[in-house]
């Protein structure tokens, strides 16, 4: 894609210049992300829905997981990162590099591995979000919201999403993709994860091509097996976007933010026949599987650099 920034009249594509991203001192990363809780209150210029929607998520309380048993090595963090523009909630996403050796060209919400240096999860999501899109981590404008439940990768990682809101998205016209690492940078709106449709308006991937290949306007699911997961069936969401392909575990996490947000369910099945819903049910059956997995010992497997478009949601049960 072209060069350009986002408007309201286009405001799904964020495509810019790529800048080099060298490695920055661990000492000078650690002291650079400030954390700023959301006081919905005193955010002014949002619609009441917008609103809304921050409530349910501030309120919103996760399946507890004890990570303190968890090896360091096998952690990761995700940054949902939310904004409004003309009334509209929308999410902050990009496509990999197709250099990349795992998941190349894929959608993924910025994200990664936890760090030594860092001093919690949402330090790590705010982190990768800096080195992949240059996201300021000091600036005001950008406030927690809430911790999702982790979701659980094919390569054993346990990935915890980071809800923030950016109350200033003008901030977005300065993001620059990470060459090498992200691709583009785009946006979608957050209803639209619910009801597909609802992205009809939008300018989109050409149906039939590259980015979205099937037969379907806007939704393509399809179930699959996970031998290595108590035989258990998985259902792999795809929603077409105007960049690439929403699906898999950025899917997941999107679809559990917004049945939040919205405090109603998506307009299609979201769950296989035998699909695991809670993430303690998860680990249970991987603890009882895989004793010796890299998930206890702390062993590292190969093919990880972010972790946003593995595949596995975790059982039967309510989704949240």
């Amino acid at each position: 894609m072209g060069d350009g920034e986002e408007t309201r009249d286009s405001p799904q594509l964020l495509t810019f210049h790529h800048r080099h991203c060298p490695e920055r001192p661990r000492e000078i990363r650690t002291t650079m992300c400030t954390h700023h809780q959301l006081d919905i209150a005193a955010i002014t210029g949002i619609s009441e829905q917008t609103r809304q929607c921050l409530q349910r998520l501030q309120e919103h309380e996760a399946e507890m997981v004890d990570l303190s048993t968890r090896p360091k090595s096998r952690l990761a963090a995700v940054l949902v990162l939310l904004y409004e523009t003309a009334g509209q909630l929308r999410v902050l996403l990009t496509t990999r590099s197709k250099s990349l050796r795992t998941h190349p060209g894929q959608t993924a919400l910025p994200g990664g591995k936890v760090d030594e240096s860092d001093v919690d999860l949402t330090h790590t999501a705010y982190r990768e979000a800096f080195e992949e899109v240059g996201l300021p981590l000091n600036t005001p404008h950008l406030h927690a919201i809430c911790t999702l439940r982790p979701f659980i990768s094919s390569s054993k990682l346990l990935v915890t999403p980071i809800v923030a809101f950016l109350d200033d998205p003008s901030l977005l016209n300065d993001l620059k993709p990470c060459e090498g690492e992200v691709e583009h940078i785009f946006t979608h709106p957050l209803e639209a994860i619910l009801h597909p449709a609802l992205i009809a308006q939008e300018p989109l991937a050409v149906k039939g091509g590259e980015d979205w290949p099937y037969e379907a306007d806007f939704y393509n699911p399809s179930d699959v097996e996970l031998p290595w997961l108590g035989n258990s069936s998985y259902r792999m969401h795809r929603f077409r976007s105007s960049a690439s392909p929403i699906k898999g575990l950025t899917a997941e996490i999107l679809i559990m933010t917004a049945t939040i947000a919205y405090d109603r369910p998506p307009t299609f099945e979201q769950y296989a026949l035998r699909q695991f819903v809670r993430i303690n049910d998860v680990l249970r059956i991987l603890d009882q599987q895989h004793p010796a997995s890299p998930m206890h010992t702390g062993a590292e497997t190969t093919g990880i650099s972010t972790p946003a478009e593995v595949v596995v949601q975790p059982t039967n049960g309510p989704p949240l």
